[in-house]
């Protein structure tokens, strides 16, 4: 009778022990609420248990390796972006990892001014390098690729939300952007951009000063019109943020004389024509603000003195400097220099 229940207390422990076995190997493992692991392009298994242990992702980091071997993980490895749920199983960790089941980043651009901008946000949100961006955006062959150049190649980034896995190469990630730039420019806005006698470049470089110059969508087509107004009589543009780009400080509040004098193709006081490019990436609402620019007469424009955001337009030289000396004077007042 004694043996009979010794025998059933050992098979009772044994079977608790496995069952708390089974436990640790398949049920929840993880140890926060939501967390993601990155793991690395060209990282082996070591890897990925080195960046689980070092993050503390998991309760139990045995029970996590005995599943994977397990399953051929190790042997398996895929980088990228994975999102590790409250309550996840070293199961269905080792599956998603195995099959390589990543959670996408979307990638919102919206103004950006510079290529090395540019360059920069992409590699702070996915492991590809700055470099490797600046790189396509330099080379002549992928830029003419979409009828742009080395200098125009900012043109190609059309604000919007994209989407990404994390670790997506340089050219896939160009080309998916640079394939939206192409949507957007369908028959309608190439039409219209023709109507003006200008190209789509020229439109989104005219639509990259209005935006800088102006948040109010509802002025932007009279800003864009003056412009064209100033580029179809061969007038200077004149255009302060086109300074402001040429010396690289967009903080600048008050354009000086000795501002003007910088010697930089960008400077629009003194080139005439069109900047070689655009001096940031203008929404799709300003380039259609452009493109849809009514037909004007102005040749002028300034600040209001009231600091509304909203600008005075003026058909000649003796209105605009009327308006001119009401902001300088507004200025004045506010002791900005």
């Amino acid at each position: 009778m004694k043996t009979r229940r010794r025998i059933y207390i050992v098979l009772l422990s044994l079977t608790v022990l496995a069952l708390l076995a089974l436990s640790q190997l398949f049920g929840n493992n993880s140890t926060r609420i939501s967390q993601y692991l990155y793991i690395p392009t060209g990282s082996n298994y070591d890897t990925v248990k080195a960046i689980l242990e070092r993050e503390e992702m998991l309760v139990t980091y045995t029970s996590f390796d005995i599943v994977a071997r397990m399953a051929g993980y190790p042997d398996k490895v895929k980088p990228g972006k994975y999102k590790i749920p409250t309550g996840m199983s070293n199961y269905r960790l080792v599956r998603m990892l195995r099959s390589g089941s990543q959670e996408p980043v979307k990638l919102v651009i919206n103004k950006l001014r510079t290529k090395q901008d540019f360059a920069n946000f992409v590699a702070t949100n996915l492991e590809v390098k700055a470099d490797s961006i600046l790189y396509l955006l330099n080379d002549t062959v992928f830029t003419k690729a979409f009828d742009a150049d080395t200098i125009t190649a900012m043109c190609l980034i059309v604000p919007d939300t994209y989407e990404f896995y994390w670790n997506a190469t340089a050219d896939k990630v160009l080309n998916k952007i640079a394939a939206n730039y192409t949507r957007f420019w369908n028959e309608e806005r190439k039409q219209k951009a023709a109507a003006k006698n200008l190209t789509p470049l020229q439109i989104i470089t005219i639509a990259s000063i209005v935006e800088e110059e102006t948040n109010m969508n509802d002025e932007k087509g009279n800003i864009a019109s003056v412009y064209i107004n100033r580029y179809k009589i061969g007038m200077p543009l004149q255009a302060d943020p086109t300074v402001k780009f040429a010396i690289g400080d967009f903080t600048i509040k008050r354009i000086t004389g000795t501002h003007l004098q910088i010697a930089s193709p960008y400077n629009t006081y003194k080139n005439n024509g069109l900047p070689p490019g655009p001096i940031c990436t203008p929404s799709k609402k300003t380039i259609d603000a452009v493109l849809n620019a009514p037909e004007t007469k102005y040749l002028y424009f300034c600040a209001k003195e009231d600091f509304s955001g909203y600008h005075s337009f003026a058909t000649n030289l003796a209105e605009h400097q009327r308006n001119a000396r009401a902001y300088q004077q507004a200025l004045n007042t506010r002791g900005i220099h």
